[in-house]
């Protein structure tokens, strides 16, 4: 595409689109549906613990326990190894401290994590994506992911504003394999290097070794404004 405005758009979900709730969020919903009340401070040293082990708020664990690594390995092919994953991350902070969890905190978090309400959309995801559809650009959600992310998109109002989705539990592929944004441009009837490609991690830039231009914006903050009128400023260019 070197050059040419882009004839279409894939994006990343998360970290690019929308965020999770913060971990404090995510821990004082789950407890309050567990029927358990948390003071401030057990509420945060839970959250700073859950970031750590590698919660989607945080930045990615360092490591993985033995007993989680497979599953771990398969979270974005596999809706089961998913929910293992990070079931298995939260559970593993109050085995590691009691003190830092209770019976069922494991499930609750979970529930936070797939449930539609749990996921805040950058403040310019909707501008931008509206944008997009007003000038008659075809637009993409590339997203690694064990579950189904529709519902979320759904409660975002995001669902009308995208027009098709490639998940990696339902191809069976994940980035940074070439074959997931092959198959988003044909779904969308353009050629590989029609097409820009809008990500947060090196995962999304392997898009461009079909010939995709790529735009890396780093993730933010849950809510904030995250840069995408870069996007929109990219397929206006002549």
């Amino acid at each position: 595409m070197a050059g040419n405005t882009p004839k279409a758009v894939l994006l990343d979900f998360h970290g690019t689109l929308a965020q999770v709730e913060p971990a404090p969020v995510a821990v004082a919903r789950a407890a309050a549906s567990c029927e358990v009340e948390l003071d401030p401070i057990r509420i945060t040293a839970i959250a700073d613990a859950l970031n750590l082990a590698g919660w989607p708020s945080g930045p990615g664990p360092a490591r993985v326990r033995p007993h989680l690594a497979a599953a771990w390995a398969n979270r974005d092919l596999s809706e089961a190894d998913h929910e293992e994953a990070f079931t298995g991350l939260a559970a593993q902070i109050w085995a590691d401290n009691p003190r830092l969890g209770f019976e069922g905190l494991a499930d609750a978090l979970y529930a936070r994590l797939v449930a539609p309400d749990g996921w805040l959309a950058y403040a310019d995801t909707v501008p931008t994506l509206t944008a997009l559809k007003e000038r008659g650009i075809p637009t993409a959600v590339i997203s690694n992911i064990g579950f189904d992310l529709r519902p979320v998109a759904k409660d975002l109002g995001l669902d009308v504003l995208v027009d098709t989705w490639l998940l990696s539990y339902e191809l069976g592929v994940c980035k940074p394999d070439p074959a997931i944004f092959h198959r988003a441009s044909m779904l969308l009837d353009v050629e590989p290097e029609e097409c820009l490609m809008v990500g947060d991690t090196l995962a999304d830039a392997a898009a461009s070794t079909l010939g995709c231009a790529t735009l890396l914006l780093p993730a933010s903050p849950a809510g904030s404004v995250h840069g995408l009128d870069a996007v929109i400023r990219l397929t206006d260019r002549n």
